[in-house]
């Protein structure tokens, strides 16, 4: 089994083919993406490929370590939103392409006028070793 991070982004991603923007679908509309993306996740704990997942707030600021014994430097939230990741999935599966099956599965959840967003989602998979470093 092989652990993958998919994440779903506000903006930055390439554009989805219903490319109208979570804040101006209908209450209704986000009740049955929000659905879609529960039922997945229920799925996939049933088959055991589940990790876990959560929706972000567009909200967030920059931290940064500013030396010893000076409180973090904060900056934010940013105007610029572009990067920002809107929620994230994990999950556990036995292969990239079955990984990779799932995100286009996640990719269908429903958007504006109850179509598919068809939206890109950024698989990564975790890091289960440290990298070797050629000499």
């Amino acid at each position: 089994m092989a652990k993958y991070l998919m994440l779903k982004h506000y903006r930055g991603a390439p554009e989805a083919v219903n490319d109208v923007p979570m804040d101006r679908w209908t209450p209704e509309e986000v009740s049955a993406h929000i659905q879609y993306m529960n039922d997945f996740a229920a799925r996939l704990e049933e088959s055991g490929e589940y990790v876990d997942g959560q929706a972000l707030a567009p909200e967030g600021a920059w931290v940064r370590y500013d030396g010893e014994g000076r409180p973090p430097v904060t900056d934010g939230p940013f105007a610029e939103t572009k990067d920002l990741v809107a929620g994230w999935m994990i999950i556990d599966v036995d292969s990239y392409e079955r990984a990779v099956e799932l995100a286009g599965e996640l990719s269908a959840a429903p958007g504006a006028g109850g179509k598919p967003i068809h939206e890109w989602l950024e698989l990564r998979p975790f890091l289960t070793a440290p990298p070797t470093i050629a000499e």
